[in-house]
């Protein structure tokens, strides 16, 4: 059945803008992603530790001053899967 191959760590809402947002962009700021999808800032950390923990995301700490500074990016391997949820989920919504 189609329904088994979704990715479980893409069903949030948050996690697939997120992704999408990180596919278009080499790396994005936590704030930037928490002002693009309107995510609280304790939302956007459970969803970006998720990602990272699935191994989708990599997380780079700086600091520009004395601001610290969190940015994130996509991992090969989060490229590969969240290509290959948006290709189920195309099949799903062309045999519906």
């Amino acid at each position: 059945m189609i329904l088994e191959q979704f990715n479980k760590t893409f069903e949030s809402k948050a996690r697939l803008g997120i992704m999408s947002v990180l596919m278009v962009n080499e790396s994005v700021n936590f704030n930037s992603l928490k002002d693009l999808l309107n995510l609280t800032d304790g939302n956007l950390a459970t969803h970006v530790k998720a990602l990272e923990e699935a191994g989708y995301l990599l997380v780079k700490k700086e600091f520009i001053g004395r601001k610290p500074n969190t940015l994130y990016s996509v991992t090969a391997d989060g490229r590969k899967a969240f290509e290959q949820h948006l290709s189920v989920l195309e099949q799903f919504i062309k045999n519906s």
